[in-house]
C-alpha cells in the first residue's frame, strides 16, 4: 500500500511539473530604479508572439491619438482579472514612466504632455496584470514626443 502511495505521489509531481512547462513561464521585472511592477508571463515555444506598434497621430485641434496596432494580440475587456491566457488581454499606458490607464482597445487620446521629450509606451499584458515577455524582452512600444514652446517633434 505504501509503494502505490509513493508511485502515486511521484506521478502527481510529474504530471504536474509537466503541466507546468505547457503553460507561460512566469517572473518579476524591475524597473531602472529598483521599484517593483507587475510580474510577467514569458510566451511559450510554439505560441504565436503577440506585438504591438504605437503610432502616434497628432490631433488635429489639440492633443495627440494614438493607435495601437496589434498582431497575435485580442483586447479582452471582459476577461479582465481573470484567468491568464496567451495571446489576450489589455494594454498598459505609460507616459515617462509612470503609468496613465489600462486599454482595452486600439486608440486612446491623449490631451496634454509636459514641455521638454516625452516617452509614450504601450505594453501589453494579460488578464491578469502580468506584462507578456517573448525572448526575456517585455512586448511593448515606445515613441517619443518633444513639446518645444510652439511646436511639437515626434522622433
Amino acid at each position: 500500500m505504501l509503494q502505490k502511495f509513493f508511485f502515486a505521489s511521484t506521478a502527481l509531481i510529474c504530471l504536474t511539473v509537466l503541466g507546468n512547462s505547457l503553460t507561460i513561464a512566469r517572473g518579476d521585472t524591475r524597473n531602472g530604479d529598483g521599484t517593483n511592477h507587475h510580474k510577467t508571463m514569458e510566451i511559450s515555444p510554439g505560441q504565436p508572439v503577440p506585438s504591438v506598434d504605437l503610432v502616434v497621430h497628432q490631433d488635429t485641434k489639440k492633443g495627440w491619438n494614438l493607435e495601437v496596432k496589434v498582431t497575435n494580440f485580442r483586447f479582452a475587456p471582459e476577461s479582465v482579472n481573470t484567468t491568464a491566457k496567451p495571446g489576450e488581454g489589455h494594454a498598459h499606458l505609460s507616459v515617462n514612466g509612470q503609468k496613465i490607464t489600462r486599454l482595452y482597445g486600439n486608440w486612446y487620446y491623449l490631451e496634454n504632455l509636459l514641455p521638454g521629450k516625452n516617452r509614450i509606451t504601450v505594453s501589453l499584458n494579460t488578464n491578469t496584470h502580468e506584462g507578456f515577455v517573448s525572448n526575456g524582452k517585455l512586448i511593448q512600444d515606445t515613441e517619443i514626443i518633444e513639446i518645444l514652446a510652439k511646436a511639437m517633434h515626434k522622433y
